[in-house]
């Protein structure tokens, strides 16, 4: 689903200046926000401190999508491989997510975020869980953009969840299709991106949305996470925009796909 039809005035004139068509920017967006340890080592620092400039870059890549009116953001925060992690790391970025958060969620919510979580989020501490149930329920009316954080997530882990409730409720076999599947995932009620990118340089999905990629197209930049700005989002719509993105049909002068 694009978003033309849904645009105001202002997200068609940034659009227009950017040399975008308005008429094909992708409804959905995901990023897997890579790169944070390397810039800090980079620069003699610690990991921590790479996590901390990147909160920059979600703020960058938020208003970059707000202005060309993407309605669903969707960043890949916290994998269930990042437990791993020492332990220090670790709790610098539950900390860090909570800060983020009681700072950024009056201001993201005035300007219409609401804002979602999606992966095993009882896994996280106490505190981050409160804070993130508050922030939920302060803008889940909002409708500007709905910004998704995956926290504890991994793809793998949500199909098995889908595969398991599948099971609970009694679906019989015969009656499982993809769109029974789509409806157990985290994601339910959210349309699956168009358009995945990964910074870093990095050519892999690391395990995030397996299911709702599967038509996506995959933008990769070798852009360390907290140098990524609003250029760099720009960038990898004009990327998407000059894909033709056929389903294995035929697309007409209007690039609609016209013979499945």
């Amino acid at each position: 689903m694009l978003v033309g039809d849904l645009m105001n005035t202002k997200q068609r004139e940034v659009c227009e200046s950017q040399g975008l068509d308005p008429n094909r920017i992708p409804s959905h967006v995901a990023i897997i926000m890579d790169g944070n340890g390397r810039w800090a080592e980079e620069r003699g620092e610690s990991r921590v401190f790479g996590h901390m400039h990147g909160v920059d870059a979600v703020r960058s890549s938020v208003q970059a999508a707000m202005e060309l009116g993407v309605r669903h953001l969707t960043l890949y925060a916290f994998s269930t491989e990042n437990w791993s992690r020492p332990k220090e790391e670790v709790e610098a970025l539950m900390n860090l997510l909570v800060d983020t958060l009681v700072k950024e969620m009056n201001e993201l919510g005035n300007k219409g975020v609401r804002l979602r979580t999606i992966g095993d989020v009882g896994a996280l501490p106490k505190n981050c869980q409160a804070q993130l149930d508050e922030a939920e329920a302060s803008t889940e009316s909002n409708e500007s953009l709905d910004l998704i954080l995956a926290l504890s997530y991994s793809s793998k882990w949500e199909m098995v969840q889908a595969i398991k409730k599948i099971i609970d409720s009694g679906v019989s076999s015969a009656d499982i299709s993809a769109e029974t599947v789509s409806e157990y995932l985290s994601t339910r009620g959210i349309p699956d991106p168009e358009l995945m990118i990964r910074t870093s340089g990095e050519h892999r999905i690391s395990n995030f949305l397996l299911w709702q990629l599967a038509y996506a197209e995959f933008h990769f930049t070798s852009t360390l996470w907290p140098d990524f700005g609003k250029e760099n989002f720009f960038n990898a719509i004009r990327d998407f925009q000059n894909r033709e993105r056929r389903f294995g049909g035929l697309l007409d002068t209007n690039h609609n796909v016209t013979v499945q």
